[in-house]
């Protein structure tokens, strides 16, 4: 099928004034190009007769260098990449046509950058030539899930090689914040050092800001404020990973403050471990996420009715979804270079099979609200989430994020060590 893709890099982001907040590059530029400048358009053509991968990227700029620091320039990205052909950005504007000429089918992510959607449209347009062109131009916009989002989902031997070292990293971080934890200490501090040990290790950046949740602050799901005073007795939930070489970890574990689980708080954990075990046993090829999600989800009703924390029969409670009051999210996603990561869910209207070199996240929790007055005193303000990375394999799954502990027992030793 012959088609043009068209891809941009991300933009510079305004911090505030004339200040800007740190450059992440677009992640389907990088995996297409490993180039990590920004002001820079890929085009990858089967139409045109001689440029199949053309970069259009910043000059030099020997004064803005002074600033900013040094740029790979036209030559440079070119040698860099190993494309055809580059451009100066500058050039984009009256050459996009030419590329877009002699194919049917663009494949450009339309509706995320409003003013690169805008010189698209105007090159099909220019493409199109009212209708007078011999050749053939994009008559069908394609979305590049069905393209390279595909092949962002099944990752190759280095691919995994950079999420192992995140996982790893992010292990370390997360060893280290159960014995840096105690009352007294604030959730600002142990994000300090998460942020410290993922840079001394290589790592660019965290995947995400990190969720450091103490007491009240465990259930809710993407806190990120961070200011909270740790208190004896409570819960620390530490959802925190970095990025290595473009590529995401996405890591949870949950703690006591003291290092020793109460009563309560040890039977909500230990149903939420026992889940999220039950739900990595599905994790193999054939399987879904969906069955993943149903396995954990069964496990956690069961659980809680155990307890008194819901009341009816399971299935009926699952059907009307009453256990959403403690339970709301799903219990994976896609992971790679975004921590939500590309990739459809479904094919042809059904979950998808996993395969050998997907990698996915499984995180049950419970989350009891501080002031939820239908739960009993002794559960309110508990929350707890387990979360890992499993890469699904030829014969089952890996559980990439298997360094930091999580049976109840050996966290209270590390918390101790």
């Amino acid at each position: 099928m012959d088609g043009v893709a068209v891809v941009p890099a991300a933009p510079v982001a305004i911090r505030n004034n004339d200040v800007e907040h740190e450059y992440r590059q677009d992640s389907d530029f990088y995996y297409l190009t490993g180039f990590d400048e920004p002001q820079s358009v890929l085009i990858l053509s089967t139409a045109h007769p001689d440029h199949r991968a053309v970069l259009f990227v910043r000059p030099r700029d020997p004064e803005r260098e002074v600033w900013d620091g040094a740029r790979a320039g036209v030559e440079g990205a070119k040698e860099r990449c190993g494309v055809d052909a580059t451009f100066p950005i500058a050039e984009l504007k009256n050459k996009l046509h030419e590329y877009l000429a002699g194919a049917r089918n663009l494949y450009y992510e339309l509706g995320k950058r409003r003013g690169m959607d805008s010189r698209v449209l105007s090159a099909i347009a220019k493409a199109r030539g009212k209708g007078r062109s011999p050749k053939p131009w994009p008559t069908v916009i394609r979305h590049p899930e069905s393209l390279w989002h595909e092949m962002r989902l099944v990752k190759d031997a280095d691919e995994l090689a950079h999420m192992r070292k995140a996982a790893d990293i992010s292990g370390e971080a997360h060893l280290g914040a159960m014995r840096l934890a105690h009352p007294g200490r604030y959730e600002y501090e142990i994000e300090a050092h998460f942020r410290e040990v993922f840079r001394k290790n290589g790592s660019e950046r965290p995947a995400y800001a990190p969720i450091v949740g103490s007491g009240p602050n465990a259930t809710v799901l993407h806190y990120n404020t961070n200011r909270r005073r740790l208190e004896d007795g409570e819960l620390l939930l530490i959802d925190a990973g970095c990025e290595f070489g473009y590529y995401a970890s996405d890591l949870t574990r949950t703690f006591p403050v003291n290092g020793r689980f109460s009563a309560p708080q040890r039977q909500i954990y230990e149903i939420v471990l026992e889940a999220q075990l039950r739900a990595i046993e599905e994790a193999k090829p054939g399987s879904t996420i969906d069955r993943i999600h149903e396995a954990a989800l069964r496990c956690l009703v069961e659980g809680m009715l155990r307890i008194g924390l819901l009341r009816g029969e399971v299935d009926k409670v699952i059907e009307d979804e009453s256990y959403r009051r403690y339970y709301m999210h799903r219990t994976s996603h896609w992971l790679g270079m975004d921590v939500h990561d590309v990739g459809a869910y479904f094919v042809d209207g059904a979950p998808r099979a996993l395969a050998p070199n997907m990698v996915l996240t499984v995180e049950p929790g419970i989350y009891v609200a501080k002031d939820d007055d239908q739960a009993a005193p002794e559960y309110r303000g508990i929350g707890v989430r387990i979360e890992d990375d499993v890469l699904i394999t030829e014969t089952g799954h890996e559980v990439l994020t298997r360094s930091v502990p999580k049976a109840a027992d050996e966290v209270e030793r590390a918390c101790g060590s």
